[in-house]
């Protein structure tokens, strides 16, 4: 049975102080609150990754992640972060894809599978984001686009190594617009692309694939996406920013 799971992406937001205190929040509420079978992951800026750690590291429920990682394992690459840096401070799930590295950054789908290859390789867990943009939408070749994202970067994969990876689908066009996709648009494009991955990992390992929604999900709206039957949870942006909201969030399932 595969995972309903809600990460929060934070970007680049919050100073450490205002990190620590919304992880605070969020784990303090989850305790209390939260019953159901949700994993949850925080993802906030590296320089917050340790001491988050702290706060999170006797949840059973709340996890680590981090926004992005190097494709090296080390070396003369000023600036970046590595797989062994987030491993040494807790990190368990890594964001990889995002639809702003591949605009801002210009991240390719070699290069990803690259970084894919990487954190797999050790034993973290990848979140890889997957997406259009607005005229590849009003094209009707998003099916297209994005399962070539997921041919392109995962598709070399064995059926073992696949099935660590969770899938993130993010209409780009919905991000931070107060657009957002339909019910019916989101599980569409869900059960599309599990039927993308069937076709080369068969239906036992698709049906097992976690796939979530990062478009501007939020509480008013994720009780709906999420009883999508291929919607399994979601990356959140700018609701996982505020603790009630992204906890209502969670609460959703």
């Amino acid at each position: 049975m595969r995972k309903n799971i809600v990460a929060g992406n934070w970007k680049m937001n919050k100073t450490l102080e205002e990190g620590i205190s919304l992880a605070s929040e969020i784990v303090n509420i989850v305790t209390d609150e939260v019953k159901d079978d949700v994993t949850i992951v925080l993802n906030p800026p590296f320089i917050h990754l340790n001491s988050v750690q702290h706060i999170v590291k006797d949840s059973e429920k709340v996890f680590l992640g981090a926004q992005n990682c190097s494709e090296h394992e080390s070396g003369a690459y000023t600036g970046e972060i590595s797989v062994g840096m987030l491993q040494s401070v807790g990190v368990q799930y890594v964001i990889l894809g995002h639809s702003e590295r591949r605009e801002y950054f210009n991240e390719s789908n070699e290069q990803l599978a690259n970084k894919v290859n990487t954190v797999l390789a050790n034993g973290l867990t990848p979140i890889f984001c997957c997406g259009e943009s607005l005229d590849i939408r009003e094209k009707g070749t998003f099916v297209e686009y994005v399962s070539k994202q997921l041919t392109e970067s995962l598709f070399h994969l064995s059926s073992e190594e696949f099935s660590k990876i969770v899938i993130a689908y993010e209409p780009i066009w919905a991000i931070g617009t107060g657009v957002t996709a339909s019910s019916e648009q989101a599980q569409e494009m869900h059960a599309a692309l599990r039927k993308h991955l069937a076709g080369k990992y068969g239906d036992a390992v698709a049906d097992e694939t976690s796939i979530l929604y990062g478009g501007s999900c939020k509480p008013s709206n994720a009780v709906e996406l999420f009883a999508n039957p291929d919607v399994d949870g979601g990356l959140i942006g700018g609701a996982a920013l505020n603790s009630r909201d992204f906890v209502g969030i969670i609460k959703s399932f």
